[in-house]
Protein backbone atom coordinates (compact mmCIF):
# COMPACT_ATOMS: atom_id res chain seq x y z
CA UNK A 1 0.00 0.00 0.00
CA UNK A 2 3.00 2.30 0.20
CA UNK A 3 2.66 3.00 -3.54
CA UNK A 4 -0.51 5.02 -2.96
CA UNK A 5 -0.47 8.78 -2.56
CA UNK A 6 -1.33 10.30 0.79
CA UNK A 7 -3.84 12.71 -0.73
CA UNK A 8 -7.51 11.71 -0.62
CA UNK A 9 -8.44 14.17 -3.34
CA UNK A 10 -8.47 13.28 -7.03
CA UNK A 11 -10.89 14.75 -9.54
CA UNK A 12 -10.02 12.01 -12.06
CA UNK A 13 -10.91 9.29 -9.54
CA UNK A 14 -14.13 11.14 -8.72
CA UNK A 15 -15.17 11.28 -12.39
CA UNK A 16 -14.46 7.56 -12.72
CA UNK A 17 -16.63 6.80 -9.67
CA UNK A 18 -19.44 9.02 -10.93
CA UNK A 19 -19.31 7.09 -14.22
CA UNK A 20 -19.57 3.84 -12.27
CA UNK A 21 -22.58 5.24 -10.40
CA UNK A 22 -24.21 6.13 -13.74
CA UNK A 23 -23.62 2.55 -14.94
CA UNK A 24 -25.27 1.18 -11.81
CA UNK A 25 -28.25 3.49 -12.41
CA UNK A 26 -28.42 2.22 -15.99
CA UNK A 27 -28.42 -1.35 -14.69
CA UNK A 28 -31.29 -0.49 -12.37
CA UNK A 29 -33.30 0.92 -15.28
CA UNK A 30 -32.57 -2.01 -17.61
CA UNK A 31 -33.33 -4.38 -14.74
CA UNK A 32 -36.70 -2.65 -14.45
CA UNK A 33 -37.24 -3.21 -18.16
CA UNK A 34 -36.57 -6.93 -17.78
CA UNK A 35 -39.31 -7.10 -15.15
CA UNK A 36 -41.79 -5.03 -17.17
CA UNK A 37 -41.23 -7.18 -20.26
CA UNK A 38 -41.13 -10.49 -18.36
CA UNK A 39 -37.60 -11.11 -19.64
CA UNK A 40 -35.75 -11.97 -16.44
CA UNK A 41 -35.98 -15.75 -16.85
CA UNK A 42 -35.20 -15.92 -20.56
CA UNK A 43 -31.57 -16.94 -19.88
CA UNK A 44 -31.68 -20.08 -17.77
CA UNK A 45 -27.94 -20.55 -17.20
CA UNK A 46 -25.28 -18.50 -15.45
CA UNK A 47 -22.07 -18.30 -17.44
CA UNK A 48 -20.11 -15.28 -16.19
CA UNK A 49 -17.50 -15.47 -18.99
CA UNK A 50 -19.00 -17.42 -21.89
CA UNK A 51 -22.40 -15.80 -21.41
CA UNK A 52 -21.13 -12.53 -22.85
CA UNK A 53 -21.50 -14.06 -26.34
CA UNK A 54 -25.17 -14.36 -27.37
CA UNK A 55 -26.46 -17.04 -29.77
CA UNK A 56 -24.86 -16.44 -33.17
CA UNK A 57 -26.83 -18.74 -35.46
CA UNK A 58 -30.22 -20.43 -35.75
CA UNK A 59 -29.07 -23.65 -34.09
CA UNK A 60 -27.78 -21.79 -31.02
CA UNK A 61 -30.99 -19.75 -30.79
CA UNK A 62 -33.08 -22.91 -30.96
CA UNK A 63 -30.98 -24.53 -28.23
CA UNK A 64 -31.40 -21.47 -26.00
CA UNK A 65 -35.13 -21.42 -26.68
CA UNK A 66 -35.39 -25.14 -25.90
CA UNK A 67 -33.90 -24.52 -22.45
CA UNK A 68 -36.41 -21.74 -21.82
CA UNK A 69 -39.30 -24.04 -22.82
CA UNK A 70 -38.38 -26.35 -19.93
CA UNK A 71 -39.14 -23.83 -17.17
CA UNK A 72 -42.57 -23.14 -15.62
CA UNK A 73 -42.81 -19.58 -16.99
CA UNK A 74 -42.96 -20.84 -20.55
CA UNK A 75 -45.16 -23.84 -19.77
CA UNK A 76 -47.71 -21.88 -17.74
CA UNK A 77 -47.59 -18.36 -19.18
CA UNK A 78 -45.88 -18.28 -22.56
CA UNK A 79 -46.74 -21.60 -24.16
CA UNK A 80 -46.90 -21.15 -27.91
CA UNK A 81 -44.39 -18.29 -27.95
CA UNK A 82 -42.40 -18.18 -31.17
CA UNK A 83 -38.65 -17.87 -31.57
CA UNK A 84 -38.92 -14.21 -32.55
CA UNK A 85 -40.85 -13.39 -29.37
CA UNK A 86 -38.29 -15.27 -27.31
CA UNK A 87 -35.46 -13.32 -28.90
CA UNK A 88 -37.10 -10.01 -27.93
CA UNK A 89 -37.15 -10.92 -24.23
CA UNK A 90 -33.74 -12.61 -24.41
CA UNK A 91 -32.04 -9.38 -25.52
CA UNK A 92 -33.35 -7.45 -22.50
CA UNK A 93 -31.91 -9.96 -20.04
CA UNK A 94 -28.68 -10.31 -22.02
CA UNK A 95 -28.27 -6.52 -22.01
CA UNK A 96 -28.81 -6.42 -18.25
CA UNK A 97 -26.13 -9.04 -17.68
CA UNK A 98 -23.79 -7.36 -20.18
CA UNK A 99 -24.06 -4.12 -18.21
CA UNK A 100 -23.06 -6.04 -15.10
CA UNK A 101 -19.97 -7.40 -16.84
CA UNK A 102 -19.16 -3.97 -18.24
CA UNK A 103 -19.41 -2.52 -14.75
CA UNK A 104 -16.77 -4.99 -13.57
CA UNK A 105 -14.41 -4.05 -16.41
CA UNK A 106 -14.97 -0.30 -15.93
CA UNK A 107 -14.18 -0.76 -12.26
CA UNK A 108 -11.11 -2.98 -12.53
CA UNK A 109 -9.10 -1.47 -15.40
CA UNK A 110 -9.20 2.18 -14.22
CA UNK A 111 -8.47 1.02 -10.67
CA UNK A 112 -5.25 -0.61 -11.87
CA UNK A 113 -4.40 2.53 -13.86
CA UNK A 114 -4.97 4.87 -10.92
CA UNK A 115 -3.05 2.56 -8.57
CA UNK A 116 -0.05 2.45 -10.89
CA UNK A 117 -0.13 6.24 -11.16
CA UNK A 118 -0.44 6.54 -7.36
CA UNK A 119 -3.69 8.49 -7.49
CA UNK A 120 -5.52 6.41 -4.88
CA UNK A 121 -4.95 6.99 -1.18
CA UNK A 122 -4.75 4.21 1.42
CA UNK A 123 -8.19 5.02 2.84
CA UNK A 124 -9.73 5.28 -0.61
CA UNK A 125 -8.21 1.94 -1.62
CA UNK A 126 -9.99 0.17 1.24
CA UNK A 127 -13.27 1.77 0.26
CA UNK A 128 -12.82 0.68 -3.32
CA UNK A 129 -12.14 -2.86 -2.17
CA UNK A 130 -15.48 -2.88 -0.35
CA UNK A 131 -17.21 -1.52 -3.46
CA UNK A 132 -15.66 -4.30 -5.54
CA UNK A 133 -16.96 -6.93 -3.12
CA UNK A 134 -20.43 -5.35 -3.24
CA UNK A 135 -20.38 -5.47 -7.03
CA UNK A 136 -19.29 -9.11 -7.11
CA UNK A 137 -21.92 -10.01 -4.54
CA UNK A 138 -24.55 -8.31 -6.68
CA UNK A 139 -23.81 -10.71 -9.53
CA UNK A 140 -24.17 -13.75 -7.26
CA UNK A 141 -27.41 -12.45 -5.77
CA UNK A 142 -28.72 -11.75 -9.27
CA UNK A 143 -28.30 -15.38 -10.25
CA UNK A 144 -29.73 -16.53 -6.89
CA UNK A 145 -32.79 -14.41 -7.71
CA UNK A 146 -33.15 -15.82 -11.24
CA UNK A 147 -32.77 -19.38 -9.94
CA UNK A 148 -35.86 -18.89 -7.75
CA UNK A 149 -37.99 -18.61 -10.90
CA UNK A 150 -36.65 -21.62 -12.78
CA UNK A 151 -38.43 -24.30 -10.74
CA UNK A 152 -41.87 -24.18 -9.19
CA UNK A 153 -42.51 -20.49 -9.97
CA UNK A 154 -43.35 -18.44 -13.05
CA UNK A 155 -41.56 -15.33 -11.73
CA UNK A 156 -38.62 -14.73 -9.42
CA UNK A 157 -39.26 -14.65 -5.66
CA UNK A 158 -40.23 -11.07 -4.66
CA UNK A 159 -38.04 -11.12 -1.56
CA UNK A 160 -34.99 -12.10 -3.65
CA UNK A 161 -35.79 -9.31 -6.08
CA UNK A 162 -35.91 -6.94 -3.11
CA UNK A 163 -32.46 -8.05 -1.95
CA UNK A 164 -31.08 -7.76 -5.49
CA UNK A 165 -32.39 -4.23 -5.95
CA UNK A 166 -31.41 -3.29 -2.40
CA UNK A 167 -27.80 -4.29 -3.07
CA UNK A 168 -27.82 -2.28 -6.30
CA UNK A 169 -28.96 0.85 -4.45
CA UNK A 170 -26.47 0.25 -1.65
CA UNK A 171 -23.72 0.12 -4.28
CA UNK A 172 -25.10 3.24 -5.98
CA UNK A 173 -25.16 5.18 -2.71
CA UNK A 174 -21.65 4.06 -1.75
CA UNK A 175 -20.32 5.07 -5.17
CA UNK A 176 -21.91 8.53 -5.00
CA UNK A 177 -20.60 9.11 -1.46
CA UNK A 178 -17.09 7.94 -2.36
CA UNK A 179 -17.11 9.98 -5.57
CA UNK A 180 -17.89 13.24 -3.80
CA UNK A 181 -15.26 12.37 -1.19
CA UNK A 182 -12.70 11.93 -3.97
CA UNK A 183 -13.79 15.21 -5.55
CA UNK A 184 -13.52 17.26 -2.36
CA UNK A 185 -11.19 15.16 -0.18
CA UNK A 186 -12.06 13.30 3.01
CA UNK A 187 -12.33 16.42 5.17
CA UNK A 188 -14.61 16.06 8.18
CA UNK A 189 -17.08 18.50 9.64
CA UNK A 190 -15.54 20.35 12.55
CA UNK A 191 -18.70 21.73 14.19
CA UNK A 192 -21.45 19.59 15.75
CA UNK A 193 -24.68 19.60 13.78
CA UNK A 194 -27.99 17.71 14.05
CA UNK A 195 -28.20 17.54 10.27
CA UNK A 196 -25.84 14.61 9.84
CA UNK A 197 -28.31 12.26 11.53
CA UNK A 198 -31.38 13.86 9.97
CA UNK A 199 -30.03 13.51 6.45
CA UNK A 200 -29.12 9.86 7.01
CA UNK A 201 -32.64 9.22 8.26
CA UNK A 202 -33.97 10.60 4.99
CA UNK A 203 -31.59 8.37 3.02
CA UNK A 204 -32.80 5.41 5.06
CA UNK A 205 -36.46 6.20 4.41
CA UNK A 206 -35.91 6.52 0.67
CA UNK A 207 -33.94 3.25 0.71
CA UNK A 208 -36.79 1.51 2.55
CA UNK A 209 -39.20 2.87 -0.05
CA UNK A 210 -37.03 1.37 -2.81
CA UNK A 211 -37.19 -2.02 -1.08
CA UNK A 212 -40.98 -1.78 -0.80
CA UNK A 213 -41.11 -0.83 -4.47
CA UNK A 214 -39.19 -4.02 -5.29
CA UNK A 215 -41.85 -6.05 -3.51
CA UNK A 216 -44.53 -4.25 -5.52
CA UNK A 217 -42.68 -5.07 -8.74
CA UNK A 218 -42.00 -8.67 -7.71
CA UNK A 219 -45.67 -9.28 -6.91
CA UNK A 220 -46.95 -7.33 -9.97
CA UNK A 221 -48.93 -5.32 -7.44
CA UNK A 222 -48.97 -2.24 -9.65
CA UNK A 223 -51.50 -4.01 -11.86
CA UNK A 224 -54.16 -4.07 -9.13
CA UNK A 225 -55.90 -1.28 -7.20
CA UNK A 226 -55.23 1.33 -9.85
CA UNK A 227 -57.44 3.96 -8.24
CA UNK A 228 -56.02 6.74 -6.08
CA UNK A 229 -56.03 7.75 -3.25
CA UNK A 230 -58.30 4.84 -2.28
CA UNK A 231 -57.67 1.16 -3.03
CA UNK A 232 -60.68 -0.45 -4.58
CA UNK A 233 -62.79 2.30 -3.03
CA UNK A 234 -61.39 1.60 0.45
CA UNK A 235 -58.66 3.02 2.65
CA UNK A 236 -57.09 -0.45 2.90
CA UNK A 237 -57.43 -3.26 0.35
CA UNK A 238 -59.95 -6.00 1.03
CA UNK A 239 -57.34 -8.72 0.43
CA UNK A 240 -54.67 -7.16 2.64
CA UNK A 241 -53.93 -10.19 4.83
CA UNK A 242 -52.19 -13.28 3.54
CA UNK A 243 -52.17 -16.72 5.19
CA UNK A 244 -49.34 -15.65 7.50
CA UNK A 245 -47.18 -12.68 8.50
CA UNK A 246 -44.49 -13.24 5.86
CA UNK A 247 -47.08 -14.01 3.20
CA UNK A 248 -48.73 -10.67 4.02
CA UNK A 249 -45.54 -8.59 4.14
CA UNK A 250 -43.83 -10.09 1.08
CA UNK A 251 -46.48 -11.76 -1.09
CA UNK A 252 -49.84 -10.02 -0.67
CA UNK A 253 -50.44 -7.69 -3.62
CA UNK A 254 -52.75 -5.48 -1.60
CA UNK A 255 -50.43 -5.31 1.39
CA UNK A 256 -47.21 -4.50 -0.50
CA UNK A 257 -48.93 -1.79 -2.52
CA UNK A 258 -50.47 -0.24 0.62
CA UNK A 259 -47.09 -0.27 2.40
CA UNK A 260 -45.45 1.36 -0.64
CA UNK A 261 -48.11 4.08 -0.65
CA UNK A 262 -47.82 4.77 3.08
CA UNK A 263 -44.03 4.98 2.94
CA UNK A 264 -44.33 7.38 -0.01
CA UNK A 265 -46.46 9.71 2.11
CA UNK A 266 -43.91 9.55 4.93
CA UNK A 267 -40.94 10.23 2.65
CA UNK A 268 -42.77 13.14 1.03
CA UNK A 269 -43.64 14.77 4.37
CA UNK A 270 -40.15 14.27 5.81
CA UNK A 271 -38.38 15.56 2.68
CA UNK A 272 -40.51 18.72 2.54
CA UNK A 273 -40.19 19.30 6.29
CA UNK A 274 -36.40 18.89 6.13
CA UNK A 275 -36.17 21.32 3.21
CA UNK A 276 -38.17 23.92 5.13
CA UNK A 277 -36.08 23.37 8.28
CA UNK A 278 -32.81 23.47 6.32
CA UNK A 279 -33.72 26.82 4.76
CA UNK A 280 -33.91 28.25 8.29
CA UNK A 281 -31.01 26.41 9.88
CA UNK A 282 -27.93 28.29 11.03
CA UNK A 283 -25.89 25.07 10.82
CA UNK A 284 -26.09 24.82 7.02
CA UNK A 285 -24.45 26.83 4.29
CA UNK A 286 -26.37 28.06 1.28
CA UNK A 287 -25.35 25.12 -0.91
CA UNK A 288 -26.70 22.59 1.57
CA UNK A 289 -29.96 24.50 1.90
CA UNK A 290 -30.41 24.55 -1.87
CA UNK A 291 -29.63 20.85 -2.09
CA UNK A 292 -32.28 20.10 0.56
CA UNK A 293 -34.90 21.72 -1.68
CA UNK A 294 -33.56 19.83 -4.71
CA UNK A 295 -34.02 16.55 -2.83
CA UNK A 296 -37.54 17.57 -1.79
CA UNK A 297 -38.36 18.50 -5.38
CA UNK A 298 -37.11 15.13 -6.61
CA UNK A 299 -39.27 13.37 -4.01
CA UNK A 300 -42.34 15.32 -5.18
CA UNK A 301 -41.65 14.44 -8.83
CA UNK A 302 -41.13 10.78 -7.92
CA UNK A 303 -44.39 10.70 -5.94
CA UNK A 304 -46.32 12.14 -8.89
CA UNK A 305 -44.65 9.65 -11.23
CA UNK A 306 -45.62 6.83 -8.88
CA UNK A 307 -49.27 7.91 -8.87
CA UNK A 308 -49.35 8.19 -12.66
CA UNK A 309 -47.60 4.84 -13.09
CA UNK A 310 -50.14 3.18 -10.80
CA UNK A 311 -53.24 4.78 -12.30
CA UNK A 312 -52.16 3.84 -15.85
CA UNK A 313 -51.39 0.25 -14.72
CA UNK A 314 -47.61 0.48 -15.17
CA UNK A 315 -47.07 1.33 -18.85
CA UNK A 316 -43.54 0.58 -19.98
CA UNK A 317 -42.34 4.17 -20.42
CA UNK A 318 -43.69 5.41 -17.09
CA UNK A 319 -42.35 2.34 -15.30
CA UNK A 320 -38.86 2.99 -16.68
CA UNK A 321 -38.96 6.70 -15.79
CA UNK A 322 -40.20 5.88 -12.29
CA UNK A 323 -37.28 3.47 -11.82
CA UNK A 324 -34.74 6.00 -13.09
CA UNK A 325 -36.18 8.76 -10.90
CA UNK A 326 -35.82 6.50 -7.86
CA UNK A 327 -32.09 6.20 -8.56
CA UNK A 328 -31.76 9.97 -9.07
CA UNK A 329 -33.70 10.81 -5.90
CA UNK A 330 -31.69 8.37 -3.80
CA UNK A 331 -28.40 9.70 -5.19
CA UNK A 332 -29.42 13.29 -4.41
CA UNK A 333 -30.34 12.31 -0.85
CA UNK A 334 -26.93 10.66 -0.42
CA UNK A 335 -25.23 13.79 -1.77
CA UNK A 336 -27.22 15.90 0.70
CA UNK A 337 -26.21 13.61 3.57
CA UNK A 338 -22.58 13.97 2.53
CA UNK A 339 -22.86 17.75 2.20
CA UNK A 340 -24.33 18.45 5.63
CA UNK A 341 -21.52 16.49 7.28
CA UNK A 342 -18.87 18.75 5.72
CA UNK A 343 -17.97 22.31 6.62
Amino acid sequence: MTSFLRSDRSRAVAIWLFALAALVAAMVVVGGATRLTGSGLSITEWKPIKGVIPPLNLAEWQAEFARYRQIPQYQQLNRGMGLGQFQSIYWWEWSHRLLGRLLGVVFFLPFVWFAVRREISRRMAWRLAVLFVLGALQGLVGWWMVASGLEGRVYVAPERLMIHLGLAFALLGALVWTAVDAWAGLARQTLPSPWGGRALWLVGLIYAQVLLGALVAGNHAGLVYNDFPLMGGRLAPADYAGPGLWATLAHSQGAVQLHHRLMAYLVLVVALAFAWMASRSSYLAGGARTLAWVVAGAVVVQALLGIATLMFAVPFALGMIHQLMAAITFSLAVAFAWRVRRT
